[in-house]
């Protein structure tokens, strides 16, 4: 997989299965650096087809296409950056478009205060 890959995983459940952290199997974009390809982790920004999610500051509505794979308009939860096993990587289901990706990458900075 390749950054900027929109994969299918499996996100455990929080500490007695509640919270606020995206779980079960979703979409994810996989953010990390291909140089970083030998670690056993990847970072990833879970996706939530609950568009409600958009009122959540670091976030990004994307609209579904052939290039994405997504079924449903959905919203990258940008606050939500993990890093996931890569055992729990099922499948890669598609690619975030370079337009999207961009503001992905925009979003990560802001996040972070890395401007």
């Amino acid at each position: 997989m390749a950054r900027g890959d929109i994969l299918s995983i499996d996100l455990p459940p929080p500490p007695g299965g509640s919270g606020h952290e995206q779980a079960g199997t979703r979409p994810a974009i996989a953010v990390q650096t291909d140089s970083a390809a030998n670690l056993p982790t990847l970072m990833v920004v879970p996706l939530t087809s609950n568009r409600a999610a958009l009122r959540f500051d670091h976030t990004i509505e994307v609209m579904p296409s052939s290039t994405n794979g997504l079924s449903l308009p959905s919203v990258l939860l940008v606050f939500q950056l993990r890093a996931v096993d890569r055992r729990r990587i099922r499948n890669t289901i598609g690619r975030l478009e370079p337009n999207y990706l961009e503001q992905l990458e925009i979003e990560i900075k802001r996040l972070l205060d890395l401007e």
